[in-house]
């Protein structure tokens, strides 16, 4: 077996204000439509954490400082290569919010938030950013997928 697959690297950003809201961002994508925080592509060559800041720009007009990897999440594709979301937290930024292409932002209290249709999944990806999760991933077992958390051995 080789060492290397292929593998599509993106990002997420919860961004925080200090006083309990979230920038969050309604996509309008087939198959993945919901509130969600902003993030995209890792473009090639590009480092992790210029990618965060240059998306979280391109999707909110924010300009974040010091993002903080809070975790992963991870999946295998159909096609045998690995999809891979890195996840961060950031409450240092400047600019003014404004929506783009990729869908409506706003900021929203973190208590507002069973109010509203999240992308699928969200749930649990919530978790690595809020709690002291490391990783969500999923895998095949038994002809079905899984999800898992990791909090330094699997939890779930």
């Amino acid at each position: 077996m080789g060492r290397t697959e292929q593998t599509i690297l993106t990002n997420m950003c919860m961004i925080t204000d200090g006083r309990g809201n979230v920038v969050v961002q309604e996509k309008r994508s087939p198959g993945w439509s919901g509130m969600t925080y902003p993030g995209g592509h890792v473009e090639p060559g590009e480092s992790f954490h210029d990618a965060v800041i240059r998306e979280v720009r391109e999707e909110t007009g924010l300009l974040i400082r010091r993002p903080a990897l809070c975790g992963i999440k991870q999946f295998p594709m159909e096609d045998g290569s690995r999809y891979i979301v890195l996840l961060y937290r950031a409450d240092e930024f400047t600019g003014a919010l404004r929506s783009s292409e990729e869908g409506r932002v706003f900021w929203m209290p973190m208590t507002d938030f069973d109010q509203y249709e999240w992308v699928p999944d969200f749930a649990l990806m919530r978790r690595v950013f809020e709690e002291n999760y490391s990783e969500f991933c999923y895998i095949r077992e038994d002809g079905a997928w899984k999800s898992l958390l990791y909090e330094g051995e699997k939890l779930w």
